[in-house]
């Protein structure tokens, strides 16, 4: 029901991920990113809580490793759970129990992972980390060429209905947070589209959050 792909970028220092599902509002459930120490997606079936709990290992000073099997050691229903981790240096980690559902894959990278379940085709989180690597612009960019490319790899078995990306830069709230959280209509497309409204403005976000006597006009009407 989800593939996903998460990363940390080398050359930035974000953490991001991209998420899509046949479910509603995957990555309200399933997307945790925290700046300067992480990025986690819980899927399959899905147990929010865990993602605040593996990104408070990897702040603790654990890497992904031992973080990602000190979390699952004894915890209950553990099996049905897919996990995967970016810890701070780049390390990676990820878990696929027993229990996760239909075809399932996952992929390691070089300070990036991707996983699925229910999928169309096991290739798809190898094409999602493929293009990942290959495509060019922002961490933004790259991340949605990377949900694309699960997408055109087979995507899930059934339809996809909800899609997200979030990004944590050196603040303490995402500084991109985009979701659709159910359409009909192809939720890649709709995440896509909002992607490209938001990116140019994103800065300016952040500017008027830290400095707002700086910050540009909000070109909205009634601002003067």
């Amino acid at each position: 029901m989800t593939f996903s792909l998460i990363a940390r970028c080398a050359s930035t220092g974000q953490f991001g991920m991209v998420i899509a599902s046949s479910s509603p509002a995957v990555a309200a459930r399933c997307a945790h990113v925290r700046a300067g120490v992480g990025v986690v997606a819980s899927q399959n079936v899905t147990d929010p809580a865990l993602g605040p709990l593996l990104l408070d290992r990897l702040a603790a000073g654990e890497g992904a490793a031992a973080a990602m099997a000190a979390l699952i050691s004894g915890r209950a229903h553990v099996d049905y759970r897919q996990l995967l981790a970016v810890d701070a240096t780049g390390g990676v980690a990820i878990h696929s129990g027993r229990q996760v559902l239909g075809r399932w894959a996952e992929v390691r990278g070089e300070a990036a992972a991707a996983a699925g379940n229910l999928l169309a085709d096991e290739a798809v989180p190898g094409a999602m980390l493929a293009a990942y690597v290959a495509a060019a612009g922002a961490f933004g960019d790259r991340l949605m060429a990377a949900l694309r490319a699960g997408l055109e790899a087979g995507g899930e078995a059934g339809p996809v209905h909800s899609a997200g990306m979030k990004i944590a830069d050196r603040l303490t709230w995402p500084v991109v947070d985009l979701r659709v959280d159910w359409t009909k209509d192809c939720p890649i497309t709709a995440l896509e589209a909002a992607w490209a409204v938001y990116r140019p403005q994103m800065a300016a976000y952040v500017q008027r959050a830290e400095d707002p006597t700086v910050a540009p006009s909000y070109g909205v009407p009634g601002d003067r």
